[in-house]
């Protein structure tokens, strides 16, 4: 399974009503992704661009995706920014394939 962080910008209205009646989604969010063949791992609110991170394991892009999907659907996201996460040890090994590679840049230049 892969992990995938998406960052995740609420709509103005959204951030509204949330200051109106607060509430944790952390079981709404597991919940959709239970239901799509995913697992929460961590939900955090955040300040900034974003207004909040999740990550999710997930046995591949399409459930991910429609986990994306279902929350952009619901139309409370104005915008949604995800990343695959890699363990260090994955990693490392992909950095081992590539050095191995002897790829060359434009010119003649490694």
């Amino acid at each position: 399974m892969s992990l995938y962080m998406s960052q995740i910008a609420y709509t103005p209205e959204h951030l509204k009503a949330l200051t109106q009646q607060p509430e944790d989604r952390t079981e709404a969010i597991r919940a959709i992704g239970q239901k799509l063949g995913c697992q929460l791992v961590s939900f955090y609110y955040s300040f900034g661009e974003y207004d909040g991170v999740t990550v999710f394991e997930a046995p591949n892009e399409t459930a991910m995706t429609a986990v994306l999907l279902a929350a952009l659907g619901a139309g409370h996201i104005r915008a949604i920014k995800t990343t695959q996460l890699l363990a260090p040890k994955d990693a490392v090994e992909a950095m081992r394939q590539a050095g191995g590679a002897g790829f060359k840049a434009p010119g003649g230049n490694r």
